[in-house]
């Protein structure tokens, strides 16, 4: 007899989101880094296969676990280093035609993400430096729109999914542009809707319910457009879009959990 129900592994996938969702609505993000440190062994040795691979640390994974606020995104968060879709996409990026570790940089990274924070404090070869107003991974505390650094004192910056979140993000970009070294490399990697050519944003949109509503995340103030890179290169920069899943098979996109087409956005000084 045919059955008309979900089969168990749907079932399964169901019960994660609903888990997922209900984490990132209860707990801020400060508490969830803290918790990671100690949830992701385990979660290691739960999801432990060979269907998914991470490029930030090699292992496989029988799944990744669905990731987002508003929509959740299927096989997004790896359940092993919590990386992201963005964050594997700028690992391979970074390592596409030499490994990283290797060079001799001094790096501002901008709200460090946990995923990348241990590994690059290891790279003997970085001056590697953290900023950020709240995280408990930054050595400095600062606003991004002012930030406490001489000009062209980096060779390098990670800023990630964050502009999104500022009001003033000129002025944030006017500081990266500021304190990065002229040949300098910054990856500003934001939510861009690329089919969008003009950004959305409202400053009367104050609450995060409304703000969720029609920014996709409660602490988010816009929606980016293709115009993102006009305004990198209104404070000074040039830029290029790389699109790394151009260039990769259907299989590959799949087992390192990209999502085809997104975009990483690029700035030269």
């Amino acid at each position: 007899m045919k059955s008309w129900g979900l089969d168990p592994k749907m079932k399964t996938s169901l019960k994660i989101s609903k888990i997922m969702r209900l984490i990132l609505k209860i707990f801020p993000r400060t508490f969830l880094i803290r918790l990671s440190v100690l949830v992701k062994p385990i979660l290691s040795l739960v999801f432990k296969g060979s269907k998914f691979i991470d490029p930030i640390n090699g292992k496989g994974y029988s799944r990744f676990l669905p990731y987002g606020y508003n929509k959740l995104r299927n096989n997004a968060l790896c359940p092993g280093t919590f990386s992201l879709e963005r964050h594997r996409s700028l690992w391979l990026y970074l390592n596409q035609n030499s490994k990283i570790e290797t060079h001799s940089l001094k790096v501002l990274h901008i709200a460090p993400e946990l995923v990348f924070y241990k590994k690059f404090k290891k790279f003997t070869s970085w001056n590697y430096i953290t900023t950020d107003l709240n995280s408990p991974l930054a050595d400095v505390k600062a606003d991004i729109c002012n930030l406490p650094f001489e000009k062209e004192s980096f060779d390098l910056i990670l800023c990630n999914h964050v502009l999104e979140h500022i009001l003033d993000d000129f002025k944030a970009m006017k500081e990266i542009h500021r304190v990065l070294k002229y040949g300098g490399k910054a990856i500003l990697q934001v939510p861009i809707e690329t089919n969008r050519e003009k950004s959305y944003e409202d400053p009367k949109i104050t609450s995060a319910k409304e703000r969720s509503k029609k920014f996709g995340q409660y602490d988010h103030v816009r929606i980016y457009g293709m115009d993102f890179f006009d305004r990198l290169i209104k404070v000074g920069f040039r830029t290029e879009k790389i699109d790394l899943t151009s260039t990769m098979k259907n299989e590959e996109i799949i087992k390192y959990g990209l999502i085809k087409g997104e975009l990483i956005p690029v700035a030269w000084k």
